[in-house]
């Protein structure tokens, strides 16, 4: 059973159970605030794009603080706020609107529909996290007068452990417990886009097992599952930063994303992987390097151009690999 918290005036700020609900139309948005909040002591984030939901997603996950974006598509955000204040389970969550811009009369509106608070988006994260935290400790103390309270911190624990268990599952590998191919398409996805705003580098590994399909033929599948994990536990390692993400894509072949990162950085890690990897000394009767298992290891870096693809990345990357292969493996190969 989980420890029912008792919240009083001398408690620090982080010891305030806050469920924060953002509803935007704007991926790049939620993902901002969901870094913004993910090393925040007790606070956990939902995040809803489509305003025809967003009344169902506040029931549903019961949040003590609501960030409504002002403008939607169908909806606009004020019309949400109204609809917020006439629900009887939302009627007193603290709503913080964010707007794109400073402008009186929109605040002014804003407040008059119901709003708590009003943002320019992005605000930093000191500030967001601050107000949200404020809110929440202000609903939290309503809250405790009212019996339902003991409800409410039983639902909210059951709906956190419930979520993290299905992101789990839903992100990982099975077999690694690595980011899966569906979770590394979508975070890819959203380091392109990053990176193309803010005219950063991206670079990508690839990296493919050795002559996987020798060693299962040699030592059995069950063996071979257990290969993959040392593997793939040595990749983990090199996912060091907070943005880093390692991935298994398929059978043998995993990934490495490093934002940020430039090329002779990157060419270092992958060297050092590549070593690592080797240094496991895993058992490989049917290699051609050394009787143990290793990997080849393809690598692309490049400054997304305005309306380029990233497939492009992977394909250099991809192409790269090719070449280790073709060249020897147990290697690396980095696209020029």
């Amino acid at each position: 059973m989980p420890k029912e918290l008792n919240l009083d005036i001398d408690q620090t700020p982080g010891d305030y159970p806050v469920m924060v609900l953002l509803v935007d139309d704007q991926a790049m948005v939620g993902e901002a605030v969901r870094r913004a909040l993910a090393n925040q002591v007790n606070i956990d984030f939902h995040y809803c794009a489509h305003p025809d939901e967003a009344i169902e997603a506040a029931q549903r996950t019961r949040p003590t603080v609501i960030l409504q974006d002002l403008v939607m598509p169908g909806i606009d955000g004020l019309t949400l706020v109204r609809q917020y204040r006439a629900n009887p389970a939302t009627r007193n969550v603290p709503i913080i609107v964010l707007s794109t811009r400073e402008d009186a009369a929109v605040k002014s509106a804003a407040f008059t529909a119901g709003a708590n608070d009003y943002l320019v988006k992005l605000p930093d994260t000191i500030e967001l996290v601050a107000r949200i935290r404020y809110h929440s400790r202000s609903y939290v103390n309503l809250l405790q007068r009212d019996e339902a309270y003991r409800a409410l911190r039983q639902s909210q624990q059951q709906l956190l452990e419930t979520n993290l268990e299905l992101q789990r599952l839903t992100n990982s590998d099975g077999l690694t417990g690595l980011a899966n191919r569906r979770y590394f398409d979508e975070y890819f996805s959203v380091e392109w886009t990053r990176a193309e705003r803010e005219q950063s580098s991206l670079s990508l590994l690839m990296i493919d097992v050795d002559d996987f399909k020798l060693y299962n033929d040699t030592y059995g599948h069950l063996a071979g599952d257990t290969a993959l994990k040392q593997v793939a536990e040595g990749i983990g390692h090199f996912a060091r930063r907070p943005t880093d993400l390692a991935a298994r894509i398929g059978g043998e072949e995993f990934v490495l994303v490093l934002p940020s990162m430039s090329r002779e950085h990157m060419e270092v890690q992958a060297d050092k992987l590549q070593a690592a990897v080797h240094a496991l000394n895993v058992a490989h009767a049917s290699s051609s390097n050394d009787a143990r298992v290793t990997v080849s290891i393809g690598g692309a870096s490049m400054v997304p151009r305005r309306g380029g693809s990233q497939e492009k990345l992977m394909e250099l990357a991809d192409q790269a690999l090719y070449r280790a292969k073709r060249g020897g493996k147990n290697r690396v190969e980095i696209a020029q």
